[in-house]
């Protein structure tokens, strides 16, 4: 079970960053809230499976495979049309990590950061560099992110108001 909070980014944060990596992901399937991602990070390569949302957004299910790099580019030829690509920068916070992503691409301006957590209502530090949560907004999903891409929201969407 994944348990995240997710936020829009308002302030600097690679400075705090002790890793980086490279994303680039597509969808073999999306709908109904489930989706089947093909990931290749940096020189690896991942399958993952995602259930629903619970209603609050917060949790759901998810089962991620490492697979050898080829069979990723591979399935990435069978995808839908479009990807995510993205750096994503860890930043120590506490005892949990916050993931940054930058989005590149037709989502380039995007930057959104997730905490994950052990259970739903888990204590966390909040750092500076987090803005508005986004947590159950569909909109910012990276599925949704493919057929409805951040160059396209209106100045409201990308506030989280919409």
């Amino acid at each position: 079970m994944e348990i995240e909070r997710k936020f829009l980014v308002i302030g600097e944060f690679k400075s705090l960053a002790y890793n980086h990596t490279h994303i680039e992901q597509g969808y073999i399937a999306r709908g109904n809230g489930r989706t089947v991602r093909v990931r290749i990070r940096d020189d690896k390569g991942y399958l993952t499976i995602k259930g629903p949302s619970d209603e609050g957004g917060l949790s759901r299910y998810e089962f991620e495979k490492e697979i050898d790099l080829s069979d990723a580019r591979d399935l990435m030829k069978i995808c839908l049309p479009g990807t995510v690509v993205k750096d994503r920068w860890l930043v120590k916070n506490g005892k949990h990590t916050v993931e940054v992503d930058e989005f590149f691409g037709d989502n380039e301006g995007l930057v959104m950061a997730e905490i994950e957590l052990e259970y739903e209502d888990e204590p966390y530090i909040r750092p500076d560099f987090l803005g508005k949560e986004v947590t159950g907004n569909r909109r910012f999903y990276n599925s949704h992110l493919i057929g409805y891409p951040y160059s396209l929201w209106t100045e409201a969407e990308k506030q989280g108001n919409q």
